[in-house]
């Protein structure tokens, strides 16, 4: 029984800053990760939907928005480009600066959406409209570099196209795709970036595996024999994609390529956006505080504390019409039925 187990640094197992919403979470845990690149700062932003009143600084990287408050860094947000639906500029009512422009961004997460309005106190500045609309665009469009993907146009004339910064290692022809009862025979291809096969006789038959996205790479037995055995993460949808390549010599050393290939990857990972702003923007780390500041306000917090930051946000938009009235004893009147995890004191902390 072949079963060759590659380990690499556990790439699978850090925090997928794109993809997570996460709300007043420890300041070491906003440290950028590997391969994250601040590209802006603006230290005047008001976090209008949930800290209406509160001016802090806004970083702008090429994975996520990360907010925290002047006040106390402990309140703070961390929004992944991946969850993010929408982008719009519409009218908002800050406390600091009245009616004015803003930014909504509307994300969904957990199967729950959460809008956000951010508003720049630097009057006279579209800094914070164009630079989140572009930064999102360019997210938006270099998904290859961070999704698996089946079935792309990615190959023309029976070539791989290449993304920028991308460089290939190794083109192998003669590798079966196990996917199916029979086999696919294809092309094997491994880059900086990336593990691509295609099938000869269909070339839009593919896959795209970035290294981001694998968990592991095995050789072991398979009813065809050993085989390259890839396992992706659950997020990429957790495929199992087994190839087979003869002879065996040959098998273990494109094994030992993609391995070497994957590690390199690891240590500095491409997320593929090369946008880059006018000035060199700060660092996480030029704005961040020594820690003993993060305890200079002490709030008393009970246990719906999470709640009311997680009502705060909350974008009950997926509703098509009203509920039903009902009596609120509270209030004193009438009013639209309450989700069942929302209660009256939770939206009134939201507002007051």
């Amino acid at each position: 029984m072949h079963a060759h187990a590659h380990t690499s640094p556990p790439l699978h197992l850090q925090p997928s800053q794109d993809r997570e919403i996460q709300f007043d979470i420890p300041i070491r845990q906003l440290e950028l990760r590997k391969g994250e690149r601040t590209l802006d700062m603006l230290d005047t932003v008001e976090d209008t939907k949930g800290n209406n009143g509160e001016r802090g600084d806004l970083i702008i990287t090429n994975l996520r928005l990360i907010w925290w408050s002047h006040r106390s860094r402990r309140t703070n947000l961390s929004v992944g480009y991946n969850a993010i639906i929408s982008i719009n500029i519409r009218q908002a009512t800050s406390r600091l600066r009245g009616p004015t422009q803003a930014l909504y961004v509307l994300t969904k997460y957990n199967g729950s959406r959460f809008e956000f309005i951010f508003t720049n106190l630097v009057r006279n500045s579209p800094r914070l409209f164009t630079t989140i609309q572009a930064v999102f665009r360019a997210y938006d469009t270099t998904r290859l570099y961070r999704d698996l993907k089946l079935r792309g146009a990615i190959i023309q004339d029976n070539e791989l196209k290449l993304l920028p910064r991308e460089q290939i290692y190794s083109k192998l022809q003669g590798v079966w795709n196990l996917s199916s009862d029979q086999g696919n025979l294809g092309t094997f291809i491994a880059t900086n970036i990336r593990l691509v096969w295609y099938a000869n006789l269909a070339q839009n038959f593919n896959v795209s595996m970035p290294y981001i996205q694998i968990r592991s790479i095995l050789v072991r037995d398979s009813k065809f024999g050993p085989a390259l055995v890839i396992d992706t993460t659950a997020r990429s949808g957790g495929y199992i994609l087994g190839f087979r390549v003869d002879p065996m010599e040959k098998l273990e050393e494109l094994f030992k390529e993609v391995s070497s290939l994957w590690t390199v990857y690891s240590s500095n990972p491409i997320f593929g956006m090369d946008y880059v702003l006018e000035g060199q923007p700060q660092t996480l780390k030029d704005v961040t505080v020594k820690r003993e500041q993060d305890d200079v306000e002490v709030v008393d917090q009970d246990l719906e504390s999470g709640r009311d930051v997680f009502a705060a946000y909350y974008a009950d938009s997926s509703k098509s019409t009203d509920r039903q009235p009902v009596y609120s004893e509270e209030l004193g009147l009438a009013v639209e039925e309450l989700r069942e995890d929302l209660t009256i004191d939770a939206l009134w902390n939201v507002l007051s």
